[in-house]
């Protein structure tokens, strides 16, 4: 895949996809945006958002949250799927943020995959929020990466790999939001084909 093409492709996808607010961004202190992260895994950002704005207003502070009685949570953040689970893991992340972080997230993959409930997809969205270079590979950027050919791979670590690859690094943190705002806005897969098969038409 020619780099140029592909930047092109990514253009375009950008301009097709609607303008509307992800769950991992413009939340007011960097925790918020790992725990919304965390809440908004197979879940709806429609649904993710407010109940993450619940339980942020519930506590204020992450040293509040860290000390939450998890049922508390679990009925805060019930809209969510798997919200039992969630809720486990934003308990212990929290408790460990505060005691082995003195209350701050870091900002180092090493240290972020430790957290409960953070996997690499999370780590990712987080850093790119916080303007590190980094890739999320998720269903929509997965999907799309195949059929554009941007990737062979099905692995995201593989398909992550390879757009860190194929893209320059300044690119790297609009790839995930551009492609999950295309893919939320065409939510058919016919429909969504068909787009992406006009998209090579246009940048070839």
């Amino acid at each position: 895949m020619n780099q140029k093409l592909a930047i092109s492709q990514l253009n375009e996808l950008k301009r097709l996809g609607k303008e509307m607010r992800l769950a991992a961004e413009k939340w007011r202190v960097p925790w918020n945006t790992l725990i919304a992260t965390i809440m908004s895994t197979r879940t709806n950002d429609y649904v993710t958002i407010p109940t993450a704005n619940n339980l942020f207003d519930r506590y204020q502070t992450l040293e509040k949250l860290a000390k939450a009685n998890l049922k508390d949570i679990e009925k805060t953040i019930r809209p969510v799927n798997f919200y039992k689970t969630k809720a486990k893991n934003v308990v212990n992340c929290t408790k460990m943020l505060v005691s082995e972080f003195g209350g701050k997230v870091p900002k180092d993959f090493d240290e972020l995959i430790k957290l409960p409930g953070v996997g690499r997809k999370t780590v990712n969205v987080f850093l790119s929020e916080c303007g590190k270079s980094s890739i999320a590979v998720d269903t929509h950027v997965s999907y799309i990466s195949q059929k554009l050919g941007w990737t062979k791979n099905k692995k995201p670590e593989r398909i992550e790999e390879d757009l860190k690859n194929l893209f320059p690094k300044e690119y790297w943190t609009k790839v995930n939001p551009t492609l999950v705002r295309f893919g939320k806005t065409y939510t058919s897969r016919k429909k969504k084909d068909e787009v992406l098969e006009k998209i090579k038409d246009i940048t070839n």
